[in-house]
């Protein structure tokens, strides 16, 4: 941690160095990211968040009386500094087919640009889920950070929100959850059931993140994945229509515009998105599914950054295509070149 690196022999108080303490803590900085983010729905809040939390123990860890698990404090810690920032927060975030009714394919559509803080943000997947486990839970873990899910989490309150993520995604007991916010376990059980019926009407195909919940990464999607890739750098709009679904969505935050129906992607691309003919590819893995860097050509040679690409897809079919262009803020964070020669 930066507030320890100049002191690696500091005394904490417990009869631990200071870099001691802060490699304990770092341990738990994935899955506190991907428990914030959920929280957040933004991928710099919740890092914001977790260095906050992280701070917060490094400095109170004197008076931690061991009655709780480290987790479990550290997982304290980060709920009220999430709830901190939510009761400070503008407006929810959200997606644009939250917002209002699908346009036409025109470039007058873009005339709608929301700031950063208004979007659910794309995060990459390694930095919020563990990289191993128990396949059933790592299924409920992916399904639990694709867009369509944190986006739905958004409408609920924030207790709401942690209790739903700490019995049904983390599969923690409601006790040890009604201990964690100091409440009772008949209001930790009350809220889980408003907070499912509150899902069911914003995300109906995946009303709690533990029902039907996805299957692991399949060579089926994988190779959607590679068919859409080849299809796209090729712009082959045919192609392309085979592998959407009928009712497929498009959307380009930060511009509130979104398109739905395989006819109005088609006309978008071959329209006002025509600069993407000619694009390369680069496979991601976002929000625990799919995705790509898309380079689009550049007059002075090679290929320029231009968005971040997120594939939501029901297993067959791609079902949304969502395309982050913000390139200077996304393109670093993924670890990504912002040219290709």
């Amino acid at each position: 941690m930066a507030q320890t690196a100049s002191h690696p022999t500091q005394s904490t108080g417990t009869g631990l160095a200071a870099d001691e303490l802060s490699a304990q803590l770092e341990v738990y900085r994935r899955e506190l990211t991907g428990y914030c983010y959920r929280l957040l729905g933004g991928a710099f809040d919740a890092d914001d968040a977790v260095q906050e939390t992280l701070l917060r123990a490094w400095r109170s860890y004197e008076r931690f009386e061991g009655r709780s698990s480290l987790r479990t404090w550290l997982y304290r810690i980060a709920t009220n500094v999430c709830f901190d920032q939510l009761g400070s927060s503008r407006a929810k975030r959200e997606r644009p087919m939250g917002l209002g009714a699908a346009v036409e394919p025109v470039e007058e559509s873009l005339a709608t640009v929301l700031p950063e803080y208004a979007w659910v943000e794309p995060v990459p997947t390694e930095h919020v889920l563990p990289s191993a486990g128990d396949p059933a839970d790592t299924a409920v873990a992916r399904e639990s950070v694709r867009l369509a899910f944190v986006a739905a989490l958004q409408h609920l309150p924030a207790k709401q929100r942690a209790v739903l993520i700490l019995r049904e995604v983390l599969r923690w007991p409601a006790t040890e959850v009604a201990t964690l916010l100091d409440t009772s376990v008949a209001s930790v059980n009350s809220a889980l059931q408003r907070a499912r019926a509150t899902l069911a009407d914003k995300a109906p195909d995946r009303s709690s993140a533990s029902e039907s919940p996805a299957a692991p990464p399949s060579a089926n999607e994988s190779e959607l994945l590679e068919r859409y890739v080849a299809a796209f750098e090729r712009y082959d709009m045919k192609a392309l229509a085979n592998l959407l679904r009928e009712d497929a969505v498009m959307n380009m935050p930060p511009y509130a515009m979104w398109l739905e129906g395989i006819e109005n992607i088609q006309a978008w691309m071959t329209g006002p998105g025509h600069g993407c003919e000619g694009s390369r590819c680069m496979p991601v893995h976002v929000n625990g599914t799919p995705g790509f860097a898309q380079y689009r050509p550049d007059p002075k040679g090679g290929h320029f950054a231009w968005g971040i690409v997120v594939l939501e897809n029901d297993g067959t079919h791609v079902t949304g295509i969502t395309t982050f262009i913000d390139t200077e803020k996304w393109f670093p964070r993924f670890g990504l070149p912002n040219h290709l020669d």
